[in-house]
């Protein structure tokens, strides 16, 4: 039986010691020993190397570093900031204000959508205030890229189109900018150099808001009198459970494509700021 057994298992590991002799197991060079004769296992190629980025907090070492703190802090503000600037201080708030008395007046719903409106009104605002953008470009944020301004000089140029631009949408009729200048018991200015910026800005938005409502109002009249037609043929005809709305809908959007609305509303829009 023992002998048996030892011939089983000779038998069975007989393969292991073929194959163990005929292919010799590589050797892994270690360090001080000779590595002639031995066949080295090959290494994976390095991959490319990634930049380690280390965030360290630490107290300033003078006040140099304290204002370039405070200056980067009030970067990430402004750029926060940023969306509200383009809304308050462009012609996007009149766009948009309008275009939204449009999709009332339409007795529109969904169509078109408030991203579609807003989209509209970014690029009419682009369109309108591409030569002020360009002259700060032109006279700000390149100059300071080349070096040629300090971060001061390049805010009074920026500064100087854009003020320029809401104050000629206020030339005709200063009268808000009088009544910030009164609330704040500054004496009356005698030109555009004496309004500080601080007063510019709210008078500028309320006359943006007043113009935009009285657009507004001129649109809403044709279509309120589309709307009191067709509910007075309603009532005569005794339909009093179906919804004016629902009928005098179609021939507003009839009235407004045939008199081609989008355009003669983007014209006026646009000489609106000249």
């Amino acid at each position: 039986m023992r002998v048996s057994l030892v011939i089983f298992l000779s038998l069975a590991l007989f393969p292991v010691n073929i194959m163990a002799q005929t292919l010799p197991a590589p050797a892994i060079p270690f360090p001080g020993l000779s590595t002639e004769g031995t066949m080295e296992i090959p290494r994976p190629a390095q991959g490319p190397t990634i930049p380690f980025i280390d965030l360290t907090v630490r107290n300033p070492e003078s006040g140099r570093e304290v204002a370039f703190s405070v200056q980067l802090l009030l970067l990430l503000t402004v750029i926060t900031l940023a969306p509200s600037f383009i809304i308050l201080m462009t012609s996007f708030l009149r766009i948009s204000i309008v275009l939204d008395f449009v999709k009332r007046a339409l007795s529109l719903q969904q169509a078109p959508p408030n991203q579609v409106i807003l989209g509209i009104s970014l690029f009419l605002t682009v369109f309108i205030m591409w030569p002020t953008l360009d002259s700060i470009y032109q006279n700000a944020l390149s100059p300071l890229s080349e070096g040629n301004l300090t971060v001061q000089e390049a805010y009074r140029e920026a500064e100087a189109p854009l003020r320029l631009f809401m104050y000629n949408q206020m030339r005709t009729k200063p009268d808000n900018i009088r009544l910030f200048m009164a609330m704040r018991g500054l004496p009356r200015p005698e030109s555009l150099a004496d309004v500080p910026t601080y007063v510019l800005i709210p008078a500028f938005i309320l006359n943006e808001l007043t113009v935009a409502f009285k657009i507004g109002i001129m649109i809403f009249i044709p279509f309120i009198v589309i709307d009191m037609v067709v509910a007075s043929a309603l009532m005569s005809m005794g339909m009093i459970m179906l919804p004016p709305v629902m009928i005098s809908m179609p021939f507003k959007l009839i009235l407004f494509v045939l008199v081609d609305g989008w355009g003669l509303l983007t014209d006026q829009l646009v000489r609106s700021f000249v």
